[in-house]
């Protein structure tokens, strides 16, 4: 029988720069905001690090976006591709912006995650065909960076 070491749980706290380069490399999240009646929606989206921001494209009807004008305090969960690796929550102040005036800050999102596009003019077209919005959440405080696995005395 192999014996195999157990993942030892890891909680680095990190400076709001280390944060915003950790989110920059991963785009998966849960963005998290409030219902009406006060209980918590959770969205899965794709995410960027904008201007000092957590960017997500969305659309104005949508659960999270419907609530974060509702209320802006919202949290954000930030996973690794690995579902294993590092992630981090952040709670934050959502704002809502539509097109037209979300189209730049589109462009910025679709950078921070894809890069450069091969059409900007089609892109920004297509921003204002689909009628997006974006949410841009400023981080007011976050958890450590953290990885599961087991408390220290019981590795």
């Amino acid at each position: 029988m192999v014996s195999v070491s157990p993942q030892i749980a890891v909680n680095t706290a990190v400076t709001r720069e280390e944060l915003l380069g950790f989110i920059s490399s991963r785009h998966h999240a849960i963005v998290i905001t409030t219902r009406a009646d006060g209980r918590p929606q959770a969205s899965p989206v794709t995410c960027g690090v904008d201007e000092g921001a957590i960017v997500v494209a969305t659309y104005p009807e949508r659960a999270k976006t419907r609530n974060a004008r509702r209320n802006p305090q919202v949290s954000v969960v930030v996973l690794s591709d690995d579902f294993g690796g590092p992630w981090v929550q952040v709670d934050g102040t959502a704002e809502v912006i539509d097109v037209p005036e979300a189209v730049e800050p589109l462009v910025g999102y679709f950078r921070s995650i894809s890069g450069e596009h091969s059409d900007w003019d089609e892109y920004r077209q297509a921003m204002i065909r689909q009628g997006k919005s974006l949410l841009r959440i400023t981080p007011d405080r976050w958890g450590p960076v953290a990885t599961g696995g087991f408390p220290p005395h019981l590795a």
